[in-house]
């Protein structure tokens, strides 16, 4: 009877500790919806924001938990960014380095990149740097 009671007390233990991981974990994911409030906040465009599909991906690693399209009308038309959560902090770092070597193997590919906590920020390259740093800060304001 003893050792039923030992293990259902450590079980209960690893249980309340398992969710007390989740929970901590849990409040440090920034979602789709929070980063596009952030730039909109800051009164920043990005607009008609909608979910990314395969086709929007192109050649680039599907490994987002989420990804969304958001469009910047000063950079003309179908012209603006995406932004994307992930559980996997590798594959936001692979993702990232996908989009900054484009750039870095020719201009005409160039786009910018924001990583902060879980979320990656990719932006079309012909927006002015100012406006990319205040995308940034919109972005890192986010706790």
């Amino acid at each position: 009877m003893k050792k039923v009671l030992f293990f259902a007390i450590i079980l209960s233990v690893l249980t309340l500790a398992a969710c007390n991981n989740e929970e901590a974990g849990g409040e440090d994911k920034i979602t789709t919806d929070d980063v596009i409030s952030a730039f909109n906040d800051a009164g920043l465009e990005a607009e008609s924001p909608s979910e990314m599909t395969n086709e929007d991906y192109g050649i680039a690693p599907m490994k987002a938990d989420e990804g969304v399209r958001f469009l910047i009308p000063a950079l003309g038309e179908d012209s603006g960014g995406r932004v994307f959560t992930y559980s996997d902090e590798s594959d936001l770092d692979e993702m990232k380095e996908h989009y900054d070597s484009m750039g870095e193997e020719s201009a005409m590919l160039f786009s910018w990149t924001i990583k902060h906590k879980n979320v990656l920020v990719q932006i079309n390259g012909d927006l002015e740097e100012d406006t990319y740093n205040e995308y940034k800060s919109a972005l890192e304001s986010i706790e």
